[in-house]
């Protein structure tokens, strides 16, 4: 397995490189050059493996051999079993017709768990091999950082910097980050929003200069393949669950940055029977504005309840929009460089193209907590913010359809106590391994909304 970048600027890459790698050189984004095809009989065959031997068979032919079988097998037994659910990730009825996936029983109480948790592990397999060292350089609007500190902090052969919009986090989730003990862990509140730290990596990653030549920055935002990779896995699951191959199934997925869904986007290329895909966000809607009006432009960012979702621009949309263009780089350099001086849209053919396989809606804050109450009084079903926004954006693009919709519970309630407030319910508890985070120090350090302080800061910690 190869891995082309989406600007066309560079070689193919094998699966260790784009891991090590994450941001591509020419500063794309590396997607597969071809992407392994199941037919019926293959995912038939798939229904009666667990979780983790499901997501040994899924990911595989993307690594192509670069790891030996039984090496991989461990890393992957090794990812889940501190999962909280034997099934790592169930799947519960709400009515007829409407499931939730949730996500949220891993180590930090997101889906990103299902990754990072990989990720971590294959990161020190590949450096302790190489005997390589590496600076770990992340953005996160809440979940990222957690689960990346708690995947990789293990390791002794990284340095993780992880960067976090200040005061635009919930406390649940910036003290999940910065109570992570470690000589090799370090977090920055930058002065800004995630959109600027998610810039700031990006421009660190295009000139790491101010690294010594034996050093290098990994990426753990979903800009790193791996990440999309292990999140294909748990549309399998669900599906296989619910009849798949020979019933359809449709997922409702709270977004900001489209890595998640883009995962279920390759999960229907590869030849999982989904009807449709829902992108689900919060009032920062350019994804919505661009499924249902193909209207592609920035606005002013809002914060929410839902401040995982509190993004403008989301990166994996590249990797969509490369397929969208028939992989031609030139054009979706021409329309990234136009991105931000004005509103884009693609061609109509392109955009009933987006149109056969997205459905798309913006829920606001008001609605959210209204969701949250009333599950919550009908069904003692208590959802975090950014899955009742998937939960209500399901229900508004409800069709005369005979598939199921599932809705991915990306987190744990209690990890957005604020939003459960504000639906004038009880604070939620926190799970017995989290129960004393309140009280656990915290070590963080605030930065000004500049590239040039967190180099600054990297350089004289590595």
């Amino acid at each position: 397995m190869k891995y082309i970048s989406t600007r066309g600027g560079c070689p193919p890459q094998n699966f260790e490189e784009v891991l090590l790698t994450g941001l591509a050189p020419d500063g794309g984004l590396f997607v597969p050059q071809n992407l392994p095809k199941l037919s019926n009989t293959d995912i038939e065959s798939l229904r009666s493996l667990s979780y983790s031997d499901l997501a040994i068979e899924i990911i595989s032919p993307f690594i192509g051999g670069e790891i030996p079988a039984e090496d991989l097998q461990k890393i992957i037994i090794e990812s889940y079993s501190g999962f909280g659910h034997p099934e790592i990730a169930p799947l519960k009825q709400l009515s007829e017709g409407e499931y939730l996936l949730e996500l949220y029983h891993g180590p930090t109480l997101a889906f990103k768990d299902f990754a990072l948790q990989v990720l971590g592990r294959l990161l020190n397999y590949v450096l302790s091999k190489t005997k390589k060292r590496v600076v770990i350089l992340g953005a996160t609007s809440g979940d990222t950082g957690s689960a990346a500190l708690e995947g990789c902090r293990h390791s002794d052969r990284v340095d993780i910097f992880i960067l976090h919009p200040h005061q635009r986090v919930s406390e649940v989730q910036r003290r999940q980050m910065t109570t992570v003990c470690g000589k090799n862990v370090f977090n920055l509140a930058v002065n800004g929003n995630f959109d600027d730290c998610q810039r700031i990596v990006k421009e660190a990653f295009a000139d790491q200069s101010f690294l010594s030549d034996d050093k290098q920055l990994v990426a753990v935002n979903s800009i790193n393949w791996v990440r999309i990779l292990l999140q294909i896995v748990y549309y399998f699951f669900a599906a296989l669950k619910l009849g798949a191959p020979s019933r359809t199934v449709s997922f409702s997925v709270p977004t900001g940055n489209f890595g998640d869904i883009y995962a279920g986007y390759l999960a229907k290329c590869m030849g999982l029977p989904i009807d449709r895909l829902v992108v689900a966000t919060n009032k920062n809607d350019i994804l919505h504005r661009f499924i249902s009006r193909n209207e592609y432009s920035m606005t002013v960012l809002n914060k929410t309840y839902s401040p995982s979702m509190d993004i403008l621009v989301s990166s994996n949309f590249e990797r969509y929009l490369f397929d969208l263009f028939g992989r031609d780089s030139k054009e979706l350099c021409q329309f990234m460089d136009s991105f931000g001086k004005g509103s884009l849209s693609v061609g109509e053919d392109q955009w009933e193209q987006v149109k056969t396989c997205f459905d798309s809606s913006s829920v606001d804050d008001e609605t959210t907590c209204k969701v949250i109450r009333e599950l919550f009084n009908g069904k003692g079903e208590l959802l975090d913010p950014h899955t009742a926004v998937g939960l209500q954006s399901a229900r508004n693009c409800a069709r005369d359809s005979k598939s199921p919709m599932v809705t991915l519970a990306t987190a744990h309630p209690a990890k957005f106590s604020d939003a459960i407030l504000a639906a004038g319910l009880a604070e939620p508890e926190l799970p017995p391994h989290l129960q004393d985070l309140f009280s656990r120090e915290e070590r963080y350090s605030v930065v000004p909304n500049e590239l040039s302080a967190v180099v600054d800061f990297i350089k004289s910690r590595v």
